[in-house]
């Protein structure tokens, strides 16, 4: 038997934090999504233990400043992404608010760290959750485009296509045609 599962990566992530930090007694306060503070001090000894605990299910510790600045741009861009109500914020401008430096200067570290733009990072996180929104098949893809800021239909297909080498079209079908082929 197949199941179909709806989960929310975020919380998935911040339980298994949590009750891995907890398993090895550090007491910590979350500060936001992928940032904690560590309310003792480790030693090199016990961070490399949390380290090494963590990394098999991806977790790293970001340690240089370019580089957790980039984990913050990519934080946020995926909160931006997976808000059900998105369509009043322009990227650049959210990006420059919630992390307090210019979009200019945040484009340039991102570029710099990752070799690619914030501009890819954010149409690789649109379609992906397209993808699910498609998946879940409780929007058409017109309420998609429209709750992803698309400004159309065919802007949406034509990124997923570049993207994913289908159509979002395309993409139903398949998804249909495996849910038959369950039954």
């Amino acid at each position: 038997m197949k199941l179909f599962i709806k989960f929310d990566i975020n919380t998935i992530c911040s339980l298994y934090l949590k009750q891995n930090l907890e398993q090895n007694n550090v007491n910590f306060t979350t500060l936001g999504f992928g940032e904690i503070e560590i309310e003792d001090n480790l030693d090199a000894e016990a961070l490399e233990d949390l380290k090494s605990k963590l990394a098999p299910c991806g977790f790293e510790v970001v340690e240089n400043q370019k580089s957790v600045l980039v984990q913050k741009i990519k934080d946020a861009i995926i909160e931006l992404v997976f808000m059900d109500d998105n369509n009043n914020y322009k990227s650049s401008v959210f990006l420059a608010e919630k992390l307090n430096h210019s979009y200019g200067y945040l484009s340039n570290v991102f570029s710099e760290v990752t070799y690619s733009s914030i501009e890819n990072f954010i149409i690789l996180q649109k379609i992906e959750r397209a993808k699910q929104l498609i998946i879940i098949n409780e929007m058409s893809l017109t309420e998609i485009a429209f709750l992803l800021n698309y400004s159309s239909v065919a802007h949406l297909s034509t990124q997923f296509k570049n993207t994913t080498g289908i159509t979002p079209s395309a993409f139903q079908r398949i998804i249909k045609k495996r849910r038959e082929n369950l039954k």
